[in-house]
């Protein structure tokens, strides 16, 4: 049997890699003859430079930028010279994972480490800039990311507003910069949602929780987001507030689209495609993908739902892994999938779930293989 392994990564668990390989190794104690392939995969958020490095040529860059709470962190990013391409991943800077559980809370975080990174891919001479939202920790409409940028942003009595999620209702008047670094630049941005900028299924409903903020402050932030949308339909109304993936990142697929006039695509649509995996569907029998939860958002377009779309193409039968189920089976069938195993093995804590989570996958995986004999 040939066996193709298409996972992301099993978020403040394990990597794409470590997930790929557990799986991997599983099987082959089960199936040792089968021949394994494996493709780590990101969908635009935590990862997708170390997955985008694995398929492009691209150096990597590191450099000095602000954090969500703005104090100096080290981040990367990958560079082609001569393609003139760079590839940003937005939780590089602003990701989750930075902030400590107690400093989390997307009313005082910002997103200026993101407009410092473009910055940097700028002066290196980037023409084309691909920018992988997901993981962040802000929920500020892109003003910080724009802040470094040189935009200004200005009260009712035009003193500056903070760049942050607390002082976007506070935004009366938007100054652009004298000269943006960027003018000549198309962007692309990777989002693996489509909510709106605000409103029940907006950036802050949705997502803020997840970052922090307690159901007064998810109110604020909305009302925030709403009050800055109406004060950035003055300046340009083609860029809609339900734009399918404008509330991603805290809304920063809204500010990525006012500010740079980038293009909001598909994450997984586009790493499908460079990691060149649709080339080896055609002779493969069952392939196997993951990510650490199934629930309603990989509905939305995330990353399992790509790869069944693609394996629907050649007809292949595509199996889930994951840490938490929350699909029902008419959802599973919707997605695509032919099955879908939690390698939760009964009651624990979540912190003894993180620490096995590669050895639940290859026992999981083992176990699968068994039953495929």
């Amino acid at each position: 049997m040939k066996v193709l392994i298409a996972t992301d990564s099993f978020k403040d668990a394990a990597g794409s890699f470590a997930v790929c390989e557990s799986i991997k190794n599983g099987w082959i104690k089960s199936s040792p003859h089968d021949e394994v392939s494996c493709f780590p995969l990101a969908d635009g958020g935590e990862g997708l430079i170390d997955i985008l490095k694995l398929y492009l040529e691209m150096d990597l860059v590191s450099v000095m930028v602000d954090d969500a709470l703005r104090r100096k962190k080290e981040a990367h990013f990958l560079f082609s010279e001569t393609k003139k391409l760079a590839v940003i991943e937005i939780a590089q800077a602003i990701g989750l994972q930075h902030l400590s559980p107690s400093e989390r809370n997307p009313l005082h975080t910002s997103s200026y480490g993101v407009g410092e990174l473009i910055n940097h891919a700028c002066k290196l001479g980037a023409t084309e800039i691909v920018i992988g939202l997901g993981g962040s920790s802000t929920n500020d409409a892109g003003i910080g990311m724009a802040k470094a940028l040189g935009w200004r942003f200005l009260d009712d009595i035009g003193k500056d507003c903070e760049p942050i999620g607390n002082e976007l209702i506070k935004v009366f008047q938007i100054l652009p910069p004298a000269k943006f670094i960027g003018s000549k630049v198309k962007f692309d941005v990777l989002c693996d949602v489509d909510n709106p900028l605000f409103g029940s299924n907006g950036a802050a409903f949705v997502f803020a929780p997840q970052k922090g903020a307690d159901i007064s402050a998810v109110k604020y932030l909305d009302n925030g987001l709403k009050h800055f949308y109406g004060i950035c339909s003055q300046i340009n109304n083609t860029v809609k507030q339900n734009l399918p993936g404008a509330g991603a990142a805290g809304g920063l697929g809204y500010g990525t689209s006012f500010f740079l006039g980038a293009s909001l695509k598909s994450g997984i649509d586009l790493i499908l495609k460079y990691s060149n995996i649709e080339k080896f569907l055609p002779e493969t029998d069952l392939v196997i993908t993951g990510e650490g939860a199934l629930d309603k958002q990989t509905l939305q377009g995330k990353l399992i739902k790509g790869v069944c779309q693609m394996a629907k193409k050649y007809d292949k039968p595509v199996i889930a892994i994951c840490g938490a189920l929350d699909l029902n089976p008419n959802e599973l069938a919707a997605l695509g999938l032919k099955a879908a195993f939690s390698i939760s093995h009964g009651p624990g804590s979540l912190e003894d779930a993180l620490l096995n989570t590669e050895m639940n996958l290859m026992h999981t995986a083992f176990s699968i293989a068994q039953v495929m004999k």
